[in-house]
């Protein structure tokens, strides 16, 4: 029997990239702490893949491909999902008004639409449930319905008139999908959407996570400052742990790097939808002017100087999370973080070394003495973030204290600047992050620089 062999030659170009993203990402990792999952993908087709770290600090496990994550808001691209299935199916239209379902809610002409797009003007009922729920029990979405007609919160604005990004206003389509179906939001999901995709690894977690259930898992930590350790995210916030759990739509969906890349193929090559739904999901619907967010139907879009993007980021104690793809040159970039570390910013820098974009790889700063010429580098700026969803302007300071540099914000903590050169600076709170100046034979400004996780944006001076 004669056996045949294909060999795959890649090209030099890929190697280097490759090489690049974990030199990147392994830099992250021993230099910025990173713990967690991260993959990459062009055309659908995994480029990188790997984990970083422990699944638990206490035990010491180790991460593997299939570690689970908490992915905290991506959750809401779920939901979307749910409500657009109903949708092609005839049975809810984006004009359907949330007192349709539920009577009992005071906010009137308020639509699905407007729920999908942030722009409802639904007030935070997760403050009812931190004030007036048992917190020894688990809230679900129906006790938080229940609140809400009850305490009758006002709504933050007119349905349509305004964009705020909500949470609850997610938990209110769950509670739809939920009634609409005559299923739970978790059977609804598993059913509809994880089983058909083949994402194996995915589920709605609603309430505690026993181990014997959730063997991958993946426990969220956050750094305590006066233990100078890791510790469980539950001993630091315990209500997002325990009794806000139960409530799903906005978020509690546990997956993997490998099942959000079969996710976001589904949304490419509309596995689950009609390809017109599945435009109006990756469509512009609503748009936040400061910081500039526009919102499609669960889901973000922007352009940054790597081009354009649909995306949504993910927060929950001890998890921080994000699902990117560059539109045009279909990069999908994943990270999953189960010690907080800032999933955004790296998935950013990763996209743009796939994209063969200018990205300043992790290195070990070292502090100099402080350059006399610093004083010429004070005065106001304009920051312009790099991290999705933020694609605005934001002022900062720089200014001189006791012969050193700070950089202040109002949107931030002061942070020190320490010099590694005459013209350089990095940020003193342990993120990978510096100034550079550029200068003319005077000493005056010629050019500033942010470089955040490898990503360099022009800081604009305006004072």
């Amino acid at each position: 029997m004669k056996c045949l062999f294909t060999l795959v030659i890649l090209p030099f170009s890929l190697f280097a990239q490759q090489s690049s993203l974990d030199k990147y990402m392994q830099g992250q990792a021993d230099l910025y702490g990173f713990n967690g999952n991260v993959l990459v993908a062009k055309n659908g087709v995994i480029l990188y893949q790997k984990s970083f770290g422990y699944a638990d600090y206490n035990t010491l496990s180790n991460l593997n491909e299939n570690s689970i994550f908490d992915c905290g808001s991506i959750a809401k691209e779920f939901t979307s999902m749910a409500i657009l299935l109903l949708k092609d199916k005839g049975k809810i239209s984006y004009a359907d008004t949330l007192r349709k379902f539920f009577p009992e809610l005071p906010y009137t002409n308020v639509t699905i639409g407007q729920l999908l797009s942030h722009s409802a003007g639904i007030p935070d009922g997760f403050e009812l449930v931190a004030k007036y729920f048992d917190h020894n029990k688990i809230a679900t979405n129906d006790d938080l319905v229940k609140l809400l007609a009850l305490k009758k919160p006002a709504a933050l604005f007119k349905p349509g008139e305004n964009v705020m990004y909500s949470g609850t206003g997610f938990n209110l389509l769950a509670s739809i999908v939920e009634k609409v179906s005559g299923q739970s939001f978790k059977t609804y999901l598993d059913k509809q959407v994880f089983k058909p995709l083949g994402m194996t690894h995915t589920s709605v977690a609603n309430g505690p996570r026993p181990k014997k259930d959730f063997l991958d898992y993946s426990n969220g930590f956050v750094y305590s400052a006066g233990l100078k350790k890791y510790v469980p995210a539950s001993s630091e916030d315990s209500a997002w742990t325990t009794y806000f759990s139960g409530i799903a739509g906005e978020g509690m969906i546990l997956t993997t790097t490998g099942d959000l890349l079969k996710w976001d193929r589904a949304l490419k090559n509309h596995s689950l939808l009609t390809a017109a739904t599945q435009q109006e999901m990756l469509s512009p619907h609503a748009q936040k002017v400061f910081p500039k967010v526009t919102f499609g139907y669960g889901m973000i879009m922007g352009q940054s100087n790597f081009g354009n993007l649909i995306f949504h980021n993910g927060y929950f104690p001890g998890f921080v999370s994000m699902h990117m793809r560059y539109t045009n040159d279909d990069v999908t970039v994943i990270v999953l973080s189960n010690n907080e570390s800032n999933a955004p910013f790296i998935a950013n820098g990763l996209a743009g070394i796939t994209l063969n974009k200018e990205v300043l790889l992790p290195y070990l700063h070292k502090e100099v003495s402080p350059p006399h010429a610093s004083v010429n580098y004070t005065g106001k700026y304009q920051m312009q973030l790099t991290r999705p969803p933020f694609m605005a302007m934001f002022p900062v300071e720089i200014i001189n204290r006791n012969d050193s540099l700070l950089i202040i914000s109002k949107f931030g903590a002061d942070v020190n600047l320490k010099p590694e050169s005459d013209k350089k600076f990095f940020f003193d709170n342990g993120t990978d992050q510096q100034i550079e100046f550029e200068t003319k034979n005077d000493g005056s400004i010629l050019h500033a620089w942010h470089v955040a996780w490898g990503v360099k944006k022009e800081l604009k001076k305006v004072e």
